[in-house]
């Protein structure tokens, strides 16, 4: 897909399986699992969609999914199925590999989101056992969501492994961000709070279009609806207020919408039906 002069390719990870209850909080099972069925775990799918974007100067790749270090217990805890690795796809889609990328961007630092920034080393020491994915590329992230990820709080430890960013700040290649801020011309990261509070959506504006990263804070078309709020929001009540805030707006103007955690149709643009918020796939 072009924009303008930039190219964005849509780079599928691997996927995952979260419990449905907790992807829709206050939503009954009954009403959910019409739209994402569950296993006998009460796990639903999902994906993991980073983006990348060829500019002029820059190779940019947004989130890098859940990473290829775990092991057998935790592939099976948390349903991973992996067809390919993301240096393998993003190879076969974008026609370049890790070496090539010079930017990563993590909307924030959760397990899902910045998993492959490193990949398992050869040695055993603090330094030694994972290494940065990208080695020639700078990782963004902002000072806000690193500082809350090396001191998590209760709710959302679990999310947080350190070997996701502390590689990248030993080889000198993670650079700490304001909340707001631009990548590129046109690429800009925003500080949205709701899922967390440090998390950041991203938007890049090209050619007349528009293209708007979600992260978590509407993961899946399904979460279109306002009370469908996942229960791992930290504050639901600025969750909603953002999507009465972002989704009009993302209808009236035509955005190109990525829903990060959308199993099959993660790019789509919105239109609205008898005052119900659709997605139309692109």
């Amino acid at each position: 897909m072009r924009l303008s002069d930039y190219r964005v390719e849509v780079i599928p990870d691997a996927e995952l399986k979260l419990d449905g209850g907790a992807m829709f909080g206050v939503v009954p099972r009954v009403v959910w699992e019409r739209e994402c069925p569950a296993d006998s775990s009460n796990r639903i799918r999902m994906a993991m969609n980073c983006v990348f974007i060829e500019t002029p100067s820059d190779r940019i790749l947004i989130e890098t999914g859940i990473g290829e270090k775990w092991s057998p217990r935790q592939i099976e805890m948390y349903g991973i199925e992996r067809t390919r690795p993301l240096a393998d796809s993003l190879r076969e889609i974008a026609g370049c590999g890790p070496e090539d990328i010079t930017i990563v961007v993590n909307t924030h630092l959760h397990f899902d989101h910045a998993g492959g920034n490193t990949v398992p080393g050869p040695g055993s020491g603090p330094n030694e056992a994972f290494l940065p994915q990208f080695p020639n590329a700078r990782y963004l992230v902002s000072k806000s969501e690193l500082d809350h990820a090396e001191a998590p709080h209760e709710r959302d430890r679990a999310s947080y492994l350190a070997e996701n960013w502390r590689p990248m700040i030993a080889s000198g290649q993670l650079e700490m961000m304001p909340d707001d801020y631009e990548v590129v011309p046109g690429l800009r990261l925003m500080t949205e709070r709701g899922h967390s509070e440090t998390m950041q959506t991203w938007r890049l504006d090209r050619g007349g279009e528009t293209m708007y990263g979600f992260a978590d804070l509407i993961p899946m078309k399904a979460h279109l609806r306002l009370p469908w709020i996942a229960g791992f929001d930290l504050y639901p009540v600025e969750t909603l207020e953002f999507k009465r805030r972002i989704l009009p707006l993302a209808a009236a103007e035509n955005w190109l919408c990525l829903f990060y955690h959308d199993i099959k149709t993660p790019l789509c643009r919105l239109t609205v039906v008898q005052d119900k918020m659709e997605a139309i796939p692109v």
